[in-house]
């Protein structure tokens, strides 16, 4: 095999690969072995047909296209292995230039990393933000952890009151014409949640055990059925149950089986580290966003579409598996919101093209500053993670696999990034 590469335009390298006719023939051998159990001839079993006899039947090239897809691969890895300046970032474009018995000649054009013009990313000056924990965050949290252990108790000797829940039989009709959707049995409504439409819940205000009532609504104009917008409408209710949230009194005995602290102030106390470290690691968030920012504002580089396609890809897939969590699919969500696909990839061009550039601007950065993860430092991030675990370090470097070491490499690397942006930098 030969091969030529040459640089192509907008971040693209045209590699020309020539297979003698001993090489091409051996692919083509290889394609008959994969292929031949799918033709069948009179007087030979099905995948018993000879080479010749199908290439004589078919003609000469009905073996090319499966011969193309197995050698194609096996080359241009080859050459990829080689050739380590070629650093490859999407699926090549493939086109033969010529093709026989006698050999064939394949060019692939290759989307490659593009070079980036770095920009100002020392001596620059950045603000911090400082996020201090107030008294209020610390009741706040206190709130919700007695609302995470509350319990609902049934109340018998009172009306219905704004807070309460309730258990209704409801029916609606229009014009004495009940409608789909109108009509439910033992239904449980929070008063003053805003669940149904308005004016419902505060008509239930007063209502006692037993009781029966018909109230009088107006549908909103923006109803998402459209037989019901604007429309008056009559609901036929009766309660069935009140209930009242109780809420657990806020004592060390309480925090201690809830939470496992020792006392209440104990409690506010983790928790205002807990939230003051939440705030550091926001502001740290900010500030190197704030410099990644700037670095690639004053960068140049031409990004190939491919590469966006492929960031639009991944978010697309992101926004997918979103989706799955709340039990939608992408097809409803998209017809929902009246979009194409066309459409919602669109959305995402501006964001990924931006994130792309940033993502080259760091490894450029990464690649001047010669910033790499020593094997101790990989060493060490092992033994945390053993720790961590609960585990014998040996056992965990057994179970660790390249993908996960290439991932550990390359968080200690982007820690090294940007503790290096920050010491080259101003941070008031």
């Amino acid at each position: 095999m030969k091969y030529t590469v040459e640089k192509g335009k907008k971040s693209t390298v045209k590699i020309t690969i020539d297979l003698t006719a001993t090489e091409w023939q051996s692919a083509i051998s290889e394609a008959y072995e994969k292929t031949k159990g799918k033709y069948s001839m009179p007087g030979f079993r099905k995948g018993k047909v000879p080479k010749k006899v199908l290439e004589t039947a078919y003609g000469e090239g009905v073996f090319y296209e499966e011969a193309i897809n197995t050698a194609f691969p096996k080359y241009y890895t080859e050459i990829l292995d080689k050739e380590k300046s070629i650093d490859a970032v999407a699926a090549p474009d493939l086109d033969i230039k010529k093709i026989g018995s006698d050999g064939i000649t394949m060019i692939a054009v290759v989307v490659v990393k593009p070079e980036v013009v770095i920009g100002t990313y020392k001596g620059i000056n950045f603000k911090k933000n400082v996020y201090n924990v107030k008294d209020e965050e610390i009741e706040d949290e206190i709130k919700r952890l007695q609302e995470r252990n509350s319990r609902l108790v049934d109340v018998t000797d009172r009306a219905v009151e704004n807070g309460d829940n309730v258990i209704i039989d409801y029916s609606g009709s229009v014009d004495g014409v009940k409608f789909d959707g109108g009509t439910a049995e033992k239904q449980t409504l929070v008063i003053g949640s805003g669940t149904f439409i308005p004016g419902f819940e505060e008509q239930l205000i007063g209502m006692n055990i037993g009781e029966e009532r018909d109230i009088n609504v107006k549908f909103p104009e923006e109803y998402h059925a459209e037989n019901l917008k604007g429309k008056d409408a009559v609901f036929a209710i009766k309660l069935h149950e009140i209930k009242k949230k109780e809420l657990p009194e806020i004592n060390d005995e309480f925090i201690k089986e809830a939470i496992g602290s020792e006392s209440v102030e104990a409690y506010k106390k983790e928790t205002r580290e807990r939230l003051e470290k939440q705030n550091a690691d926001r502001a740290e968030r900010e500030v190197e966003d704030e410099i990644i920012k700037k670095v690639t504002e004053t960068s140049d580089v031409e990004i190939p579409d491919a590469m966006i396609e492929n960031q639009i890809d991944r978010m697309v897939q992101e926004m997918e598996y979103r989706l799955q969590y709340q039990g939608l699919k992408l097809a409803d969500y998209l017809k929902y919101m009246d979009k194409s696909m066309e459409d919602f990839r669109k959305d995402y061009a501006e964001q990924a093209a931006e994130y792309v550039k940033s993502q080259l601007v760091i490894e450029a950065i990464i690649e001047r500053e010669e910033i790499k993860a020593t094997d101790e430092e990989v060493e060490k991030r092992v033994e945390e993670m053993a720790t961590a675990q609960g585990k014998p370090v040996p056992d965990v470097k057994k179970n660790i696999n390249a993908r996960q070491l290439d991932y550990i490499k390359n968080d200690i690397i982007i820690k090294k990034f940007f503790d290096f942006l920050k010491t080259s930098n101003t941070i008031e």
